[in-house]
């Protein structure tokens, strides 16, 4: 991957950490309302830009549909089903970003070294999310559902982007924009707005914060680093964000950091080093080559 691409890459993963910690502080404000206001917020960050409003249709439908039907199957995940279960499901979007890269993309062949990456991450990222409170039940089926799908649609959303005709990273700032109404508009039509007039300063605030960073910029480098990378690598650094995520709410609410959370820190570490290798015969054919009786070729 090459260093821009990286660079986006790991911004984008340290900004969506602080995510956890900032919703933890709007539990009181509706998720639908605060991710709809935060993306407005973070969709006027780049929509004013000249190129915004004139990439062709397709990655509007596209933006809108990822970024909307994410935040959306997500949300009503969370509202049917355990939180625990829930986030353990929709974190299956990095390993099925490397999963899907042949199908997306075809001249991007799965080598066993993601393959391997991807699913230590996996398995980091459900110790640290799970921890051993997982307990599937049918009862929280369509809430499960509601998980994997999201998953999918952020996986695809992601690959997606990578087979439209060229388009302006602004454009992304543009979907984020009409995601977010319409995220505003589906609670008021379920809901009402009694939310929106209960709305303090701080719920304010904070939703500028979102809106600015995991739910704002970041989505902005997030196409740049899909844009310029290798998607399988960056699938496989993606596990660093539940990582991050966990040390950052030990960090500033106390908690004790335990071994179970160190062994899952080790293995997504690990598991992203090992989605970043570039392993192929091309490496080992600049190898010198050593004959029989030890001169080189």
């Amino acid at each position: 991957m090459n260093a821009r691409a990286l660079a986006a890459a790991l911004f984008t993963i340290v900004v969506w950490a602080s995510l956890a910690l900032l919703a933890d502080r709007m539990k009181l404000v509706p998720p639908l309302l605060s991710a709809g206001f935060a993306l407005m917020v973070g969709g006027l960050v780049g929509a004013w830009q000249r190129g915004a409003w004139r990439a062709p249709l397709g990655t509007y439908v596209l933006g809108v549909g990822g970024l909307f039907g994410y935040h959306a199957l997500v949300f009503a995940a969370f509202g049917l089903a355990p939180a625990v279960e829930v986030n353990l499901l929709q974190y299956l979007w990095p390993l099925l970003i490397v999963l899907l890269t042949p199908v997306f993309l075809p001249g991007h062949r799965l080598g066993v070294h993601h393959i391997l990456g991807a699913v230590l991450g996996c398995g980091g990222a459900a110790l640290i999310l799970g921890g051993g409170q997982v307990s599937l039940s049918k009862q929280y089926a369509l809430g499960y559902l509601c998980a994997i799908v999201a998953a999918f649609v952020w996986a695809s959303y992601s690959l997606g982007c990578r087979r439209l005709a060229a388009f302006p990273t602004s454009a992304i700032a543009a979907c984020c924009l009409l995601a977010g109404a319409g995220s505003v508009l589906l609670h008021l039509a379920l809901f009402g707005p009694a939310a929106v007039q209960a709305l303090t300063g701080a719920n304010v605030l904070l939703i500028i914060v979102m809106g600015l960073g995991p739910m704002g910029v970041a989505f902005l480098t997030w196409d740049i680093a899909l844009k310029h990378g290798d998607p399988r690598a960056v699938g496989a650094l993606a596990y660093l964000t539940p990582l991050l995520s966990t040390v950052l709410l030990t960090q500033v609410n106390g908690h004790s950091f335990s071994s179970q959370t160190g062994f899952a820190a080790a293995a997504i570490v690990l598991g992203a080093i090992l989605g970043n290798l570039r392993l192929s015969l091309r490496s080992f054919t600049k190898l010198p080559h050593i004959n029989k009786v030890g001169k080189r070729l």
